[in-house]
């Protein structure tokens, strides 16, 4: 054979093979750089695992491997933003319930008074009216345990009553009528959470609504009162959304939306990982023509803020009060195999006009917690004045009104709280807690007197007063309660303090609807609001 027959003959087993090679190298480098990827991410995601797996074979003492984890997540979160957080499956189904619109329990508003579960309200339609439980009551006995006289918290006595619809709790109570000790065996149920403190009409064409989240019941509540308020006469709304930290940024926007017509911005977000979103009114809202005036304070934040800038900035209607709190950042909630949850931020949420109303962090967490005391040293909740906005943090409306970016929403018209020497003793009266302890241990044995007399809210409102001897009594009681008798604070804040007691007596009778028309008469950022409307 000769050598180009030979060549002929081996070439085919040749390529063979050096396919087979190539294959075979290949594969090894394809291997080998895959597990470079492998080796990279392990590097990169297991220094905390192997630092929780030395602690657990060398560490001197035993420790709980679980909490190295949480520790390590929470350490991490931390660095990041204020509002980053972990909770465990236990805290994070806590938190939820007020958002969700609805927990599982017995259906009463309680507060340990003088060491005793009261019952202060019950819910309407819940399991503790429909067998009997009443206003007034003391709880004395949980399951056969004691649980007045013994110092029981708030926290403790929650996880007693509530628990899975269908369960059953029995608890001994004590009446103050009847002098005697009830049992009731109460099967659990789902139990309403309402965002909406209280909506009343004000005069012949204002009403109010008090919201304190926004929760994903919000716009329909919202909706019913509207619709209620409106059949009333209401052509002036004042949206009391001071103290209200937020909540569910979509249900902020459905209110929004309520205000502003057709295709009018509400707010937009942005993230390094989440593209540009934009929320604009899409429907007919239900007050569009209509005034609102919008209350907010330091504790007004994130969803609040939203609603007060998307009405600011569309130049719909007024925002009076203080700055708000300044929490411009979203949070998603992710969910972990145990049960718990990571709530991360994902973006920024900016106003119609373009700005960002997140308070700076970059000083760390302890100093971003410490801004309303630095509010209240540097003279902002007296004075305006020593609020100081750099240009950068100056946009404008289509109106052409001056609003501020890089803090919280600026008022409208800002209404300071009152200071001076002349409010110590109220403060301390407040402070204290016997402004309320006075007004429950009033209530407490005439419950029935005052309910037979004042048949509806408005009776009471109108009609009850607190007399001179009343006041003196009271004078009395806070001075046995350790805050001292000052002439120049009953002279000037006696008003502010009858307003009060009257207001709390009003709450423990009948709710809410019994404590905001009473304290709105005496609040000057609420008087400013209808001030504003008369003019």
């Amino acid at each position: 054979m000769d050598n180009r027959n030979r060549l002929l003959y081996w070439l085919p087993l040749l390529l063979a093979l050096m396919l087979v090679a190539g294959m075979y190298i290949g594969t090894r480098m394809i291997n080998r750089h895959r597990i470079g990827i492998l080796n990279l991410n392990h590097n990169r995601t297991s220094k905390v695992g192997d630092v929780i797996g030395y602690i657990e074979q060398d560490y001197v003492d035993s420790v709980s491997k679980m909490k190295l984890e949480e520790d390590a997540i929470i350490g991490m979160l931390e660095e990041l933003d204020p509002h980053s957080q972990y909770f465990t499956a236990e805290e994070f189904r806590e938190m939820n319930e007020p958002l969700v619109g609805n927990f599982e329990g017995i259906g009463v508003e309680f507060r340990i008074v003088k060491d005793s579960i009261t019952v202060m309200h019950i819910i309407p339609g819940g399991p503790s009216e429909k067998i009997g439980i009443m206003p007034g009551d003391r709880i004395i006995r949980i399951n056969d345990s004691l649980v007045a006289g013994i110092g029981i918290t708030n926290k403790e006595t929650i996880k007693q009553l509530k628990g899975e619809r269908g369960t059953r709790v029995a608890v001994d109570v004590w009446r103050p009528r009847v002098n005697d000790v009830l049992q009731f065996t109460i099967t659990r149920d789902v139990i309403p959470i309402y965002s909406i403190d209280v909506s009343y009409m004000v005069n012949d064409s204002v009403g109010y609504v008090k919201l304190s989240r926004f929760s994903a019941t919000t716009p329909e509540e919202f909706d019913n009162a509207l619709k209620e308020l409106k059949k009333q006469g209401m052509q002036n709304l004042i949206l009391d959304l001071r103290g209200n930290v937020g909540g569910y940024l979509k249900s902020a926007i459905m209110m929004a939306d309520d205000f502003l017509t057709k295709n009018k911005l509400i707010v937009y977000t942005e993230g390094n990982n989440r593209p540009r979103q934009y929320a604009y009114a899409s429907r007919r809202g239900k007050f569009e023509k209509e005034n609102v005036i919008v209350l907010i304070d330091e504790g007004s934040a994130s969803a609040s803020e939203i609603i007060a800038g998307a009405i600011q900035d569309n130049d719909r209607g007024i925002v009076v009060g203080r700055r708000s709190f300044g929490k411009g950042l979203v949070q998603e909630q992710l969910e972990l195999s145990d049960g718990s949850v990571i709530r991360l931020t994902v973006a920024r949420y900016y106003t119609p006009t373009g700005r960002c109303i997140q308070r700076p962090y970059e000083n760390g967490k302890e100093d971003y917690n410490n801004d309303l005391h630095e509010r209240l040293v540097n003279g902002e909740l007296q004075n305006p004045d020593s609020i100081h906005f750099p240009d950068s943090l100056k946009y404008y409306t289509q109106g052409g009104k001056l609003v501020y970016g890089g803090g919280g929403i600026m008022p409208d018209i800002y209404v300071p709280v009152r200071s001076g020497e002349e409010f110590v003793y109220f403060n301390k009266l407040v402070n204290k807690g016997v402004i309320y302890q006075f007004a429950f241990d009033y209530m407490d044995p005439r419950r029935e007197n005052l309910l037979g007399k004042y048949k509806t809210v408005n009776d009471y409102v109108d009609e009850f007063w607190i007399s001179d001897r009343m006041m003196a009594e009271f004078y009395d009681f806070a001075e046995e309660g350790g805050v001292e008798k000052d002439q120049l604070g009953i002279e000037t804040s006696g008003e502010r303090i009858r307003n009060l007691i009257k207001a709390y007596i009003g709450r423990n009778i009948y709710n809410n609807e019994g404590f905001y028309p009473v304290y709105n008469q005496k609040d000057p950022v609420f008087l400013r609001a209808v001030e504003e409307f008369s003019n």
